[in-house]
């Protein structure tokens, strides 16, 4: 009876990390996207006769342009309805638009600042609508900032010890780096974005030092992952950077941050990479 008991406790255990995993995330470093890469993304949402695509241009400062340009590439590829919801200037508790998003198949997040999106987007219906959406099978991509605000943790860009903003960090110091809440898609995993076109290894592994236990991934132009469960496969023409589970992670009197190693690993497209979601 015991046994019998186990094994009904496991196989409802298994449906429920099913039942989280069922969606899949299209994360793109930034830059060019080739038209390659966005019939990767197209696969991966694996659209059907009813299927639609909904874009999210919150981010952006110029949120028209950037769904129109967006649109015409993948007009070029597909033939789906594309929609615009720009929820800054929509009401966010319209239920017709929320259930739409919902009911998307591929969700599509543009660059700009992930700061500006999440403004509109947290503790609103639009945030648990995408957590709906990826959960019931819709693939939830996004580029640049979009790709930022995947982590629960988010990265802002900006620095607690230095007020001037530099695209990347000049020192590796303790509480330095700034966090915001993000969508929360990856729970455990931390992302960057321009990866290595902005040399931005001191942030990440600032990010690594603020939260030892996560994984952290950056993600360079022209790159994706293609997140599934706790795996990410890469994508596109530049590579991969994952760094987890510094050892001996101290900082000095003086909050210079200091370990004796870590996972390091670079990848390219095909490789597929360790995450925790």
């Amino acid at each position: 009876m015991k046994k019998l008991f186990l094994l009904l406790a496991l196989a409802g255990f298994s449906i429920f990390v099913n039942a989280q995993n069922k969606g899949n995330l299209f994360i793109i470093g930034g830059g060019n996207r080739s038209d390659d890469l966005m019939k990767q993304m197209l696969n991966t949402a694996d659209l059907k006769a009813k299927d639609y695509i909904i874009v999210l241009p919150m981010a952006s400062e110029i949120p028209d342009s950037g769904y129109k340009t967006l649109a015409l590439q993948l007009k070029k590829l597909d033939q789906h309805p594309i929609r615009n919801f720009n929820f800054n200037k929509h009401d966010v508790n319209d239920k017709s638009w929320i259930d739409s998003l919902a009911g998307a198949k591929l969700i599509y997040i543009l660059g700009g600042d992930q700061n500006r999106f999440m403004k509109s987007v947290l503790n609103t219906p639009i945030y648990t609508a995408l957590h709906k959406a990826c959960k019931n099978g819709s693939t939830i991509a996004g580029t640049s900032a979009g790709a930022a605000v995947m982590s629960k943790y988010m990265i802002t860009g900006k620095q607690l010890l230095d007020t001037a903003y530099k695209e990347t960090f000049n020192k590796l110091r303790d509480k330095n780096i700034e966090f915001s809440p993000g969508l929360g898609l990856l729970e455990n995993t931390i992302i960057d974005q321009h990866f290595l076109k902005r040399n931005r290894y001191n942030r990440l592994i600032s990010a690594l030092a603020a939260h030892p236990d996560l994984v952290c991934v950056g993600i360079d132009e022209s790159t994706a992952i293609i997140v599934h469960g706790n795996k990410a496969t890469v994508a596109g023409e530049g590579q991969v950077i994952r760094l987890a589970n510094p050892v001996a992670l101290k900082n000095t009197d003086k909050g210079l941050l200091k370990f004796s190693h870590a996972e390091f690993g670079i990848f390219t497209a095909g490789d597929v990479i360790n995450v925790k979601p």
